[in-house]
């Protein structure tokens, strides 16, 4: 690589340059000239302290001997800011036996060098510092986004498969499970301009989710109008239910700009045990839950009429105690797939005490960083 292209690539570098020696504070700066970097001094602690509370510094280079106070209480000290966490800091010292130098790399430090400084081992060094934080900064962002994407629960289960090795195998639990679904979608598509159709869904699964990750609960997947939440706490009934009730509230009285002022959706909820894992090849998994609770709550949804909740037996059984919660209309119905009738109630807000909801921000089109 030309010098000047270091040049090009590393302009934008800032680094605190804390050295006491003049000769060495001399070179080093003509070192970080040649490569481009910009660069701030600092005579003592105080003094580096300020610059990287005040400036977003790239690395710093710091004197192990500098006056002022402890320079490896100081960064101990940058350790502790977020944004510096794995910004590199790298000292000079006298010799490379210096006792300090342990507690350097304990407080935080990522690199020495010795004095007389070399030139060819300084230039190498910080830029291989700084190459690292680079990609660092560049997966933290890309993780970043992947969180957008993945649900936290599948992020988890990717994890604890990183740490094991291999595979987890699927598990049986009890889980309460969460379908909505806009009615006359296929309508609405043919009516509205399908990039404001697109908005305006996006924005209506977007206080989906915030409402279902609010309550405890997690995405397991999106189907095109309509969300599969899980709920797996040990409230996860009740927090279900008042999910449910929070989202069709919001939905009632939330506004679109772009359509209706409401969208006439349908829920359905049920409780039972799944079998949750991974389903796919190793080439591209999935990781969610299957089984008749699944089967039933997807089918219950599909049944609920517009702008109402249909809940199984199970819920009510396990809810009904919840003075904020009203089961309401008991009636068998016929469901696709399954031979005898299903008992089933509709869901309404009881007599209890209603829980905040956030339909404000709704309207507003404010979400958290899993929606849209």
């Amino acid at each position: 690589m030309s010098r000047s292209d270091s040049r090009t690539r590393n302009i934008a570098k800032t680094i605190v340059l804390a050295e006491q020696d003049k000769p060495t504070r001399t070179l080093l700066e003509d070192i970080l000239r040649e490569q481009g970097f910009a660069t701030l001094q600092a005579d003592d602690t105080d003094r580096c302290l300020f610059l990287a509370l005040q400036k977003n510094i790239d690395a710093f280079l710091l004197d192990l001997e500098l006056p002022g106070g402890d320079p490896v209480q100081l960064c101990a000290h940058l350790r502790g800011i977020d944004r510096y966490k794995r910004t590199p800091i790298i000292f000079t010292a006298a010799s490379s036996t210096s006792p300090s130098l342990l507690s350097a790399f304990d407080a935080g430090a990522d690199d020495f060098l010795d004095k007389p400084i070399n030139t060819v081992v300084a230039t190498a060094r910080l830029r291989g510092h700084l190459q690292r934080m680079t990609y660092l900064r560049e997966m933290e962002e890309v993780q970043a986004n992947l969180n957008r994407y993945i649900s936290t629960r599948t992020q988890q289960v990717v994890k604890d498969r990183a740490v094991a090795g291999k595979s987890l195998e699927p598990e049986e639990r009890t889980v309460c499970v969460l379908f909505s679904d806009v009615r006359g979608f296929t309508t609405l598509s043919q009516e509205m301009a399908p990039n404001a159709l697109f908005r305006m869904i996006s924005r209506h699964l977007a206080m989906q989710v915030d409402c279902v990750y609010r309550r405890g609960g997690y995405v397991d997947k999106f189907g095109g109008d309509g969300i599969m939440a899980i709920f797996d706490a040990r409230d996860g009934v009740s927090e279900a239910c008042q999910c449910a009730l929070e989202i069709m509230e919001t939905t009632r009285h939330g506004r679109s700009h772009d359509g209706p002022p409401t969208l006439p959706l349908g829920i359905g909820l049920n409780l039972g045990s799944v079998l949750i894992g991974n389903i796919g090849s190793e080439e591209h998994l999935d990781y969610s839950a299957i089984g008749d609770t699944v089967n039933l709550a997807a089918r219950l949804c599909g049944s609920a009429r517009p702008m109402s909740i249909i809940v199984s037996e199970a819920i009510v059984a396990q809810a009904s105690a919840d003075a904020t919660l009203n089961f309401v209309d008991r009636r068998s119905i016929s469901v696709r797939g399954i031979q005898d009738s299903v008992s089933v109630c509709s869901l309404e807000r009881g007599e209890g005490i209603r829980p905040r909801t956030a339909q404000p921000a709704y309207a507003a089109g404010k979400f958290d960083r899993r929606g849209t």
